[in-house]
């Protein structure tokens, strides 16, 4: 089965678009952390924009960029969001109203919980009615989420962007769920080329040992820093327009493995 990357959205720090980070990832400029992550693409009507959390839009920031890329209308497009810990704001929020005497929990805060709140945001703002999925695999949601969203596209016959992303928990949280760095990328999967796609993928199979690490330190760094960063071996790969091999990590002592040739 086959399957082209039409279309990248990135918001990290560092790395906060795809034409930054592509340049980072191929080796044409260094990696400067404190360059900002960009929110200028999350377009969502007034009362939703108004509740909005950091998770959702950083989710809506790398979907927008690769959907903008191909000028795709995403209402077309199925859907997969792929997220380890979920918006864990308002899980804090909920906790913290729960030891409260009174316990006064909104209905925003309980929307906000759930795991699928950004897909359903995307969902609103693309106007999008087709198949989504949310999908949550610790720090394999990655792979989890590119594996599903890779049998989307292909047994729909559609266009499917896969969104991975995860920020920092509060820091009661954190000795929990230790992802320290804002991460998300969007990889907008069709069944066939489009003008402008950047690589077939193909070849998926499980595999025992170790996943691929980033040759460079800081970026090695930033790949462990948060489960949507494990994305960045791949990332890399279609940076360099480079026909080989990415191992991403999967179950213990598993890798999932795809070959990436540039179109």
């Amino acid at each position: 089965m086959i399957v082209y990357a039409s279309g990248i959205g990135l918001c990290a720090p560092g790395l906060p678009d795809w034409p930054a980070g592509r340049a980072v990832l191929a080796g044409q400029r260094p990696y400067r952390r404190d360059e900002a992550p960009r929110f200028d693409r999350v377009h969502l009507p007034r009362n939703e924009a108004r509740r909005a959390t950091a998770t959702v839009r950083l989710a809506l920031q790398a979907a927008a960029e690769a959907l903008d890329t191909v000028e795709l209308d995403a209402a077309r497009c199925g859907a997969v969001f792929a997220c380890s810990g979920g918006n864990t704001e308002a899980l804090d929020a909920l906790c913290r109203a729960l030891i409260e005497p009174e316990r006064p929990i909104s209905p925003s805060q309980f929307n906000h919980s759930v795991h699928n709140a950004p897909l359903g945001y995307w969902s609103i703002a693309a106007g999008s009615a087709q198949p989504a999925a949310s999908v949550g695999a610790y720090d394999a949601s990655f792979a989890a989420g590119f594996l599903e969203a890779f049998a989307l596209a292909q047994s729909e016959n559609r266009p499917v962007i896969l969104v991975a992303y995860d920020t920092p928990p509060p820091p009661p949280l954190q000795p929990f769920r230790p992802v320290s760095t804002s991460f998300g990328v969007a990889l907008l999967l069709t069944p066939e080329p489009l003008p402008g796609s950047i690589a077939r993928l193909h070849g998926l199979r499980l595999q025992s040992g170790a996943a691929d690490a980033m040759p460079a330190e800081e970026l090695e760094r930033l790949r462990l820093s948060n489960p949507a960063a494990r994305s960045l071996p791949l990332l890399q790969r279609l940076a360099a327009g480079q026909t080989g091999m990415v191992a991403l990590p999967y179950l213990p002592e598993t890798r999932l493995e795809l070959s990436v040739e540039p179109c």
